[in-house]
C-alpha cells in the first residue's frame, strides 16, 4: 500500500470516527502541514468519497459517503494484506538470522528486549523447537509474554546457552552491560537487520 493509501485510509477512518474533527487534529494525526491536510479532504470530497457540512454555520461536519465507506474498506483489506505480507517477510528473515538455534540441543535462549521485534523472535524461537527462559528489560516488571522479565544484573542466576538482543537502537550498548554483567560475549548474539 503507498503512502497516498495509508493516508486516504488514516483520514476515512478518523472522519468515519469523528466527523467533527477539525483539519488541525487531522493535519497532527497524519503528520502534515494543515494546507496539506486542507488539500487531501478536498480530494476526497472531489472523488465522492466525503461530503462537508457547515450545520450550523461555524462548524464543519464531514460526512463519509456510501463511496466513501467502500473505499475505507478497500484500503482496510489493502493494508492488511500488506502488514501480514510484511509480517511473514520479517518471520522469515528472523528464523534465518537464528539458524544457530537448531532446537535440537535443548538450547535455551534468553531475548534482550520487549518491543515488537522481541515478540517476533520469541514466536520464531517458538517454532524452531528452541526455549526462550525469559526476556531482560529494565522496566521493573515481573514478566513479558508469560516470561520472567529480569535486569541484566540478575542474569547471572540464569541458566542460558544464548542472549539474544533485539533492541536493534541500542544493540552495542546492550551487548557491552551483558559482557560487563558477567555474560561471555560468544554467548550473545545481536539480532539485526540485513544491510
Amino acid at each position: 500500500m503507498n503512502l497516498q493509501g495509508q493516508r486516504d485510509l488514516l483520514l476515512l477512518s478518523e472522519l468515519d470516527r469523528n466527523g467533527g474533527a477539525t483539519q488541525r487534529t487531522l493535519a497532527t494525526k497524519l503528520g502534515v502541514a494543515l494546507g496539506l491536510t486542507n488539500l487531501y479532504l478536498k480530494r476526497l470530497t472531489h472523488k465522492g468519497y466525503i461530503r462537508v457540512s457547515t450545520i450550523p454555520r461555524s462548524r464543519i461536519r464531514y460526512l463519509l459517503t456510501p463511496q466513501g465507506l467502500s473505499e475505507k474498506a478497500r484500503l482496510t483489506y489493502l493494508h492488511m494484506q500488506h502488514s501480514l505480507s510484511h509480517y511473514r517477510d520479517i518471520r522469515i528473515r528472523l528464523k534465518d538470522m537464528m539458524s544457530i538455534f537448531d532446537g535440537t540441543h535443548g538450547q535455551r535462549v534468553v531475548i534482550y528486549g520487549t518491543t515488537e521485534l522481541a515478540e517476533l523472535a520469541y514466536l520464531s524461537l517458538r517454532e524452531m523447537n528452541v526455549d526462550c527462559i525469559g526476556f531482560i528489560d529494565e522496566s521493573g516488571r515481573e514478566s513479558f509474554l508469560s516470561c520472567p522479565l529480569s535486569s541484566p544484573e540478575r542474569l547471572a542466576g540464569w541458566h542460558f546457552d544464548q542472549v539474544l538482543i533485539t533492541d536493534l537502537d541500542h544493540a552495542a550498548a546492550c551487548e557491552e552491560q551483558l559482557v560487563q554483567s558477567g555474560v561471555p560475549r560468544e554467548k550473545v548474539l545481536r539480532l539485526g537487520l540485513p544491510e
